[in-house]
């Protein structure tokens, strides 16, 4: 009988150490109560608490990725979108992540939902899309200080995808394709103002030297008989007849091939004799 009790003493002194020793992981930390008040975090390693006196709960420090499920949300200028992100957030201050808040991951993922359709509600649709960088530090910063209480750090908070209606996907791109267009006919524009510019200081040289005009011609005369095409015509301009004209002393213009003389313009008259 007494073999028997110490035996029974024995098992249930070994269950009792072995309900006593604790295993805390790297990334973890164990906060302890005892008798419901709090002595502490301890970890990480092996340690030791009171049997049916102490009690742990283990809390995770790593870095967790939290998926904001997508919230429909209306802009200033009011367009509806659905806009989803996601939120990395850790664990700083064991203790307070289990005294002050009964479950910290839930309610980080609330005030990530409603900061979210708070601070994009008071945007507009271009800086949903275009100030993605401004609105992400934004958003961190309000999560953050509002999760610091709870010992719960805010790191990084990013806007992943917003979902446009089908009639705003094609205003957007109607407007895209008429601001293309635009710019297009402001090149354009641009291309024959310099143009313009070019040949008028062109005109200018030609001016001043009337030769130029003559060696353009046979330049252009050039570039088109490269072509080899069998038939070949070539406007002869009345400034080439110019010389001519100064020396017969006639209108050149009015000068018919057809008869070898010079006709009046208005085509009544006969041409004086020889």
């Amino acid at each position: 009988m007494g073999f028997a009790i110490v035996g029974v003493l024995v098992f249930f002194g070994f269950i009792l150490l072995v309900s006593a020793i604790r295993i805390v992981q790297e990334y973890e930390r164990g906060v302890i109560f005892r008798l419901g008040r709090v002595v502490g975090a301890k970890g990480p390693g092996l340690f030791f608490i009171i049997p049916l006196i102490d009690r742990m709960t283990k809390v995770n420090l790593q870095i967790v990725t939290l998926d904001v499920p997508p919230q429909d949300v209306i802009t200033r200028d009011n367009v509806t979108v659905r806009v989803n992100a996601v939120c990395y957030f850790q664990v700083f201050h064991p203790v307070k992540a289990v005294v002050e808040i009964q479950n910290y991951l839930f309610a980080t993922s609330q005030i990530a939902q409603t900061t979210l359709r708070a601070v994009l509600s008071k945007v507009e649709l271009d800086q949903i899309l275009g100030e993605r960088d401004r609105l992400n530090q934004d958003l961190q910063r309000i999560i953050d200080d509002l999760t610091d209480p709870w010992g719960v750090k805010v790191a990084l908070v990013e806007i992943k995808d917003v979902d446009l209606p089908v009639e705003m996907q094609r205003a957007m791109a109607k407007g895209a394709e008429a601001e293309r267009e635009r710019r297009a006919k402001i090149i354009n524009a641009e291309g024959e103002f310099q143009a313009a510019e070019r040949l008028a200081q062109a005109a200018e040289v030609i001016a001043r030297h009337p030769i130029a005009y003559q060696l353009r011609y046979l330049q252009t005369v050039t570039d088109v008989s490269s072509e080899k095409n069998s038939t070949l015509v070539i406007p002869i301009p009345i400034e080439l007849l110019a010389p001519f004209q100064a020396a017969f002393g006639k209108d050149l213009s009015t000068f018919s091939p057809g008869d070898g003389k010079a006709q009046p313009k208005n085509g009544g008259g006969s041409s004086p004799s020889s």
